[in-house]
């Protein structure tokens, strides 16, 4: 019983296989962020990585690392411009709300309309970057397109987020487990949709277009002898 337990295809056993691929790399994360710069390359990499855990495919360092180092220069290249975006609208809502004043109200009202699509885009933008080749505007268009288009989805995973800053911000302990885990969790929760969501826009293989030409085969009625 012991054997079949330790057994690879145990439910138990993956289960417990994934968790410690999810912390590993949660590590990764963490320790190719520290240089702040590359927090959008090693984020996109922890995309990746997490995508493929869903499938089982290859293994979370490597793929990291091939995603870290291929996805560097435009990955940071966003990091900026959201970071940038992000100090602009921050600004502004604290301008407004300080200059109290029709002025101030205009600027936090249109921080708050251009923090719309700035977050919707935010959650699907790195991991676009790891699953496509585009150009760095592309990739942010598209990301607010499937953001939209995939509305239930982003609903989901907008939820996910506020609930993760409202608990760091009412609960000391969740600060230690956010920081240990989850990057990791959140990640794999996330990308649980993005192999859905991306499912339709990926090129497939030989394959599997075989084996969609054999179910389209099999589904057309047979023609009888006569």
């Amino acid at each position: 019983m012991l054997k079949r337990f330790f057994h690879y295809d145990n439910p138990v056993f993956q289960a417990i296989n994934t968790i410690g691929e999810i912390i590993i790399l949660n590590f990764m994360w963490m320790l190719f962020s520290l240089p702040v710069f590359t927090i959008g390359a090693s984020t996109t990499a922890l995309m990746y990585s997490c995508m493929k855990l869903h499938h089982h495919d290859g293994y979370p360092w490597s793929n990291f690392w091939t995603s870290f180092r291929e996805n560097f220069k435009q990955a940071t290249a966003l990091f900026f411009i959201y970071f940038i975006a992000g100090g602009i609208l921050a600004a502004d809502m604290i301008l407004g709300n300080q200059a109290r004043n029709s002025y101030g109200t205009f600027m936090k009202v249109a921080a708050c309309v251009l923090a719309i699509p700035y977050f919707l885009t935010l959650l699907y933008v790195f991991g676009v970057q790891s699953k496509f080749v585009n150009r760095v505007k592309d990739t942010i268009r598209y990301s607010f397109f499937l953001a939209i288009r995939n509305w239930k989805a982003t609903l989901q995973m907008a939820i996910l987020v506020v609930v993760v800053v409202w608990a760091n911000t009412t609960v000391g302990l969740v600060n230690y487990l956010t920081i240990m885990f989850g990057a990791g969790f959140i990640a794999y929760f996330f990308t649980a949709y993005y192999n859905r969501v991306f499912e339709p826009y990926l090129p497939k293989d030989e394959d599997e277009i075989e084996d969609e030409i054999e179910e389209q085969r099999a589904e057309q009625p047979q023609k009888e002898d006569h």
